[in-house]
Order: C-alpha cells, then sequence, then structure tokens
C-alpha cells in the first residue's frame, strides 16, 4: 500500500512539467523564425507554423490536470515575442560579431529540441501502463 503511494506521487511530479519538451520547440522555431522574417508568403507561413506550434500543444494527451488555456496561451506567447527578438537581434549581430556561419545554429538546435520532444510525446503515447 505504501509503494503504490509513493509511486503515484511520484507521477504527479513527473508530471508538473506539462509540456516543457515542446516549450523548447516554440522557443527555437521562433529564434529562426525572427532570423529569418520576411514579408510574403514564407512570413505568412511561418507566422502560421508558429502560431499552430503557440497552441496546439495545449490539446496533447496528458495524465493529470492541466493549466487554464488562456494563462497557458498568454505564456506561450511571451516566449514566441521574446525568442523573435532574440532571433531579429541575433541576425543584426551575424557577420558584425558572430561569424556568418552561425547563422544555422538556431536551426540545427530547433531539429534537435524537435527530435527530443517527437522522442518524449511517443514515450508518453506509447508507454506501459497498468490497468486500474
Amino acid at each position: 500500500m505504501m509503494e503504490l503511494q509513493q509511486t503515484h506521487a511520484w507521477e504527479t511530479k513527473r508530471h508538473r512539467g506539462f509540456v516543457v519538451d515542446t516549450t523548447f520547440v516554440l522557443f527555437f522555431l521562433a529564434v529562426d523564425c525572427g532570423q529569418r522574417f520576411t514579408f510574403g508568403i514564407d512570413g505568412l507561413l511561418s507566422a502560421v507554423t508558429l502560431a499552430m506550434f503557440v497552441v496546439l500543444p495545449y490539446f496533447l494527451p496528458f495524465q493529470g490536470e492541466k493549466p487554464k488555456f488562456e494563462r497557458w496561451l498568454f505564456g506561450r506567447v511571451v516566449i514566441a515575442a521574446f525568442a523573435i527578438v532574440l532571433g531579429a537581434m541575433f541576425h543584426q549581430a551575424l557577420g558584425v560579431i558572430l561569424p556568418e556561419m552561425f547563422r544555422f545554429i538556431p536551426f540545427t538546435l530547433l531539429i534537435v529540441a524537435a527530435m527530443i520532444s517527437g522522442y518524449v510525446q511517443f514515450y508518453g503515447l506509447l508507454r506501459f501502463r497498468l490497468a486500474k
């Protein structure tokens, strides 16, 4: 009995970080979008992709209590806006302060974060759970 309660407490602590992995992907995606923002179809597609990644992770499967949508969305919008500004500043620093070859770092980190996030999401969906 005591062992089951400890396992349940561990599960509750583990699920407190609601979609933290997708927040890293959102950050690096917004940095990349801020770095190469253009007006036109490319900019529109980047903005739509970023908007979808701000909103849709809320609807991922999750065991536990989700935070209020408005509060959660506000936090994600703040992170995305900060990252876009950071990406624009990063773009201005290329060739002046940083070498030109550094322009690929945000996209490389985006790919790594997306791979880790995908692994975490699939693990959460497919892990073995005992019937209650």
